[in-house]
């Protein structure tokens, strides 16, 4: 006779995705075989089979969503006996109605490992337990409870405990959290009664056996759900799904911390040390990684405070309202994307790992929140400095008899100081609330130097009170002092635009990314001839091409071409930079 599979209680669980439908009709299944995975928030879980026999129908395909007491399928049982058990996860009672138990938080792994027996207590046999489980347990009316079987984990995380010294317990009743690469899982209790001792504390790490604490008083253990007995023997065909799932099953969550510093790990937005001891599901860390919001800022509004998916929701409808970013320190206006998976290129040939300098690591981070929270727009134009580099080279020599290197940046540097006094908009920042802007009333000039170590960015003060020489003077200098590694910090604060010249190195063009919480950057590139045609004729022309990158919050275009347009003809007019300064 065909009996009804049906799907058993859930928690608080409603409308569970089915991501895994692992048998088929006509398949052979013992007691305890996986027959579909769900997913809920908390983690991956197999439900089993309440009996042993064939599958004569399902009910139930991939993507469906299902509640407790959704149909699985039919089965018929061996001897055509009934199942040995209601659906797991739940228990009766002599003359009253089905009450269920909750079914532990598992992840899908853990489910395989330990498929014990979930349903078998309902029925009384001659093997009833009076033991504990292997791994763990408590005997009838008291004693220890351990760890359960975790299957491949070792040395897990206790991230809660969830009962004290004196509480009276049920069965199933949650005693602790654990956290693996995996999942977040609660140890249930296999026996009821109450706590007498806790051996465990939040922090500690545990393997399979070791002692949680001890019970007293109470009734023998329904089922020893945490982990099996010794292991049964199932038909070839049971084996084949049980083992799919590994390979289907979603991505996991990132994994728990580990010893590696964890600024390679994550985004520079997070506080991955806060974001790790966070206390909320895979799920929700996986979906607050994709969203760019740190756990480690939020309040979680769940049970004894863990965080839920609409925690996370709040936090970035809540950090878009104000105009900050979801990630911890971002600037105004935006997040974080995904992380980029890590691949071991070590399985495709010959590697080796560089560590990259100190100056990258902390530039990194600053670059990247950059380009992740302003909307850049780039200007490409071009200035004819023909004449200024005849002028430098006549002015060269008397320059280095006064120890001045009068290189073309120094004209450059000196052209954008006339056309930041020309648009102060341009020479602005943005505050962080994104609704003022701050104008600068003086003139910090960064320019990008490159060193041995990395780019850095030394800063000539108060530049609109220099002239061509003094502009000169500071350059050299600063370039010194960079590639030699003794740049004060001082030396690099303070910017209000900055200048990155490639032009001796090469190059027709680039993109520069803006060096926040500036609102633009100038990028410059190598100069060369070309025909331009003036005066009726082509004639050569040296022309420099450059490219101005700025923040379209607070630079429109009208005012970028209009920047860019001053700033060549100021490059074209030599006498205005090597005038002195008023």
């Amino acid at each position: 006779m065909a009996t009804d599979i049906k799907v058993p209680d859930l928690g608080d669980f409603k409308d569970v995705e089915v991501i895994d439908v692992l048998v088929k009709p006509g398949d052979a299944v013992e007691v305890d075989t996986p027959l579909i995975s769900i997913e809920t928030e908390k983690a991956t879980m197999d439900v089993p089979s309440p009996a042993a026999g064939v599958i004569q129908s399902l009910a139930l395909k991939k993507g469906d969503l299902v509640s407790k007491g959704s149909l699985i399928g039919q089965i018929e049982a061996k001897g055509g006996a009934a199942p040995a058990a209601a659906p797991a996860g739940a228990k009766k009672t002599s003359g009253a109605a089905e009450e269920p138990v909750s079914t532990p938080t598992i992840s899908k792994e853990q489910s395989e490992k330990n498929a014990g027996a979930p349903a078998k207590a309902a029925a009384p046999s001659a093997e009833a337990p009076s033991k504990p489980a292997s791994g763990g347990g408590a005997a009838a009316g008291g004693g220890e409870v351990r760890v359960p079987d975790l299957g491949d984990f070792k040395d897990v995380e206790v991230i809660d405990v969830l009962v004290k010294p004196g509480d009276r317990i049920e069965v199933d009743t949650p005693l602790l959290t654990l956290e693996t690469e995996k999942a977040t899982m609660d140890v249930p209790s296999t026996a009821a009664g109450v706590v007498k001792s806790l051996s465990l504390k939040k922090g500690d790490r545990v393997s399979k056996g070791a002692l949680i604490g001890l019970l007293e008083g109470g009734a023998a253990p329904a089922a020893a759900k945490a982990a099996p007995e010794a292991p049964k023997a199932a038909p070839a065909k049971a084996a084949e799904p049980a083992a799919a799932p590994a390979k289907k099953e979603p991505a996991p969550a990132p994994a728990a911390p580990s010893p590696a510093p964890a600024a390679t790990k994550v985004s520079p937005q997070f506080d991955e040390a806060g974001f790790a001891k966070a206390y909320a599901s895979p799920s929700v860390r996986k979906f607050a990684r994709e969203l760019g919001a740190d756990l480690s800022r939020m309040k979680g509004t769940g049970p004894k405070g863990r965080i839920t998916p609409e925690d996370v929701k709040a936090f970035v409808k809540q950090a878009l309202t104000s105009g900050a970013g979801a990630g911890a320190g971002a600037p105004a206006g935006g997040g974080a994307l995904p992380k980029i998976p890590d691949v071991d290129f070590s399985k495709f040939g010959e590697i080796e790992v560089k560590p990259l300098s100190r100056i990258q690591k902390i530039s990194g981070p600053h670059l990247q929140a950059s380009w992740l929270n302003i909307p850049h727009v780039w200007q490409m134009d071009e200035a004819d400095i023909t004449e200024l580099e005849e002028t430098r080279k006549k002015l060269k020599g008397e320059a280095e008899k006064q120890g001045i290197k009068l290189t073309p940046l120094a004209f450059v540097l000196r052209a954008c100081v006339k056309a930041l006094k020309e648009f102060p908009t341009v020479n602005s920042s943005l505050e962080s609330s994104g609704k003022n802007l701050i104008l600068k009333k003086f003139i910090n000039l960064g320019f990008a130097a490159d060193t041995p170590g990395g780019l850095v960015v030394p800063v000539i003060k108060d530049a609109d009170k220099k002239d061509i020489y003094e502009i000169a003077r500071d350059l050299a200098d600063l370039s010194a002092k960079a590639r030699d590694g003794k740049l004060k910090i001082t030396e690099m604060q303070g910017a209000t635009f900055t200048v990155s010249s490639l032009g001796g190195i090469g190059g027709v063009g680039f993109t520069p990314i803006i060096n926040a919480p500036e609102v633009a950057i100038l990028g410059v590139a190598k100069s060369s001839f070309k025909p331009v045609y003036k005066d009726g004729q082509f004639v050569p022309r040296l022309m420099l091409p450059f490219t101005l990158a700025y923040d379209h919050r607070v630079v429109d275009g009208a005012a970028g071409v209009r920047f860019t347009t001053f700033l060549a003809e100021k490059l074209a007019d030599v006498r205005g930079l090597i005038e002195a300064v008023p």
